[in-house]
C-alpha cells in the first residue's frame, strides 16, 4: 500500500544503520570467496549484500542512499541474514523502514501507577528504579537514589540515565566500567529512536549530548541497539566501596515504555553486604545520603 510523502520516516536514518552494519561483516564471515582486487572498504561492499540478499545492486544502493523505496518483509528478512543482524537489530531496521506518522508533538507525560510506587519501597535493600521514554527517570526507591543519585532533586528535564551517565563527573567514577555501560546507553537510545523518530524531547536530548561530550558523538555514529534484559554491573561507591549487582529489567504491564529496573547481589557476597551497609547509612543519615550521592547538586 502506498503512504503518503508526509507519513513516511527520513530513511536516511535506514541507510546510516545499514551502512555501518555492512562496514562489520567481512567477506569470510558472510561466506563468500576470497577476491583477487584489493578491498577498500573494510566490510562488505554494496554489490556483495546485494547478492547474499538476493535483490538488484541498484536496488540496495538507492535504500542505503535513503531514496523513497517501498521494502518487503522478505526483502528485509534477507538484508537482515546477510548482515548478519542481532534480534535486536532486526528489530531496529524494520522500525527503521517502516512508515510513521509525522508525528513531532511531544509525547504525553508518563505517570507511574501508586501501586508500582509502592512496589519499589517493597524492594528492601535492592535499588529498583522505573524508566520510560529516552530512558527518563520515572520513580525511585530510596535505594536506588543512595546508589545512584537522588533524581527527584534533579529539575524534571535532567531526571534521565544517559544524561546522568554522561553528564555527571561522579557517574563516570560511581561505573568501574564506565565506558561499557554509557555504550549500552547510547544502545538504547538508538532502539528507542527508531520507535519514535519523531520525538522531539529525544532530538533535544541528542543535540545536547552530542555536543557537550565526545564519547556520546562518536558512539552516536556507531549506530550500535542493544535492548537492556539483564546483566552486572560494577560500581565504586563513596560510601560502602566497590559492589557488583546483578540487574533485571522487566516491563510494566498496561504502560507502554516504561521498564522497573532492579538491582540484586549474589546472596552471601561482600556486595550483598555492602548493599546492607547502604540501606543502614541511609536510613540513618538521609540528608547527608542525599548529599552525598548528588555530589553537591
Amino acid at each position: 500500500m502506498d503512504v503518503h510523502p508526509s507519513a513516511r520516516r527520513d530513511r536516511s536514518d535506514l541507510g546510516e544503520f545499514l551502512r555501518s552494519r555492512r562496514g562489520r561483516v567481512t567477506p569470510d564471515d558472510a561466506g563468500l570467496p576470497p577476491t583477487p582486487t584489493v578491498r577498500r572498504v573494510p566490510g562488505l561492499r554494496r554489490e556483495e549484500v546485494a547478492q547474499l540478499a538476493g535483490v538488484s545492486v541498484d536496488y540496495y544502493i538507492r535504500l542505503e542512499r535513503g531514496r523513497d523505496v517501498n521494502v518487503s518483509e522478505a526483502v528485509l528478512d534477507a538484508i537482515a541474514r546477510a548482515l548478519r543482524l542481532t534480534d535486536d537489530e532486526r528489530s531496529h531496521m524494520y522500525a527503521l523502514a517502516r512508515p510513521v506518522r509525522d508525528r513531532r508533538r511531544p509525547l504525553p507525560p508518563q505517570r507511574v501507577r501508586p501501586s508500582v510506587h509502592r512496589l519499589l519501597e517493597t524492594m528492601g535493600d535492592n535499588p529498583a528504579l522505573v524508566v520510560g521514554h529516552r530512558t527518563d527517570v520515572l520513580a525511585t526507591n530510596r535505594m536506588a537514589r543512595a546508589l545512584l543519585t537522588d533524581f527527584d532533586a534533579l529539575p524534571y528535564r535532567d531526571r534521565n540515565m544517559a544524561r546522568y551517565i554522561f553528564l555527571d563527573e561522579a557517574a563516570r567514577s560511581l561505573y568501574t566500567d564506565w565506558e561499557a555501560v554509557a555504550r549500552s546507553s547510547v544502545a538504547a537510545l538508538h532502539l528507542y529512536a527508531g520507535r519514535h523518530p519523531h520525538d522531539p524531547r529525544l532530538a533535544e536530548l541528542i543535540g545536547e549530548l552530542s555536543v557537550r561530550d565526545h564519547d556520546f558523538r562518536r558512539w552516536w555514529a556507531d549506530h550500535d541497539v542493544k535492548r537492556r534484559t539483564h546483566g552486572a554491573k560494577h560500581f565504586h561507591h563513596p560510601v560502602v566501596g566497590d559492589l557488583t549487582l546483578h540487574y533485571d529489567v522487566l516491563a510494566v504491564t498496561g504502560d507502554p515504555d516504561q521498564l522497573l529496573g532492579v538491582y540484586t547481589a549474589e546472596p552471601g557476597s561482600p556486595s550483598e553486604e555492602a548493599l546492607r551497609l547502604l540501606a543502614a547509612w541511609t536510613a540513618d543519615a538521609p540528608d547527608e545520603a542525599d548529599r552525598t550521592t548528588r555530589h553537591g547538586r
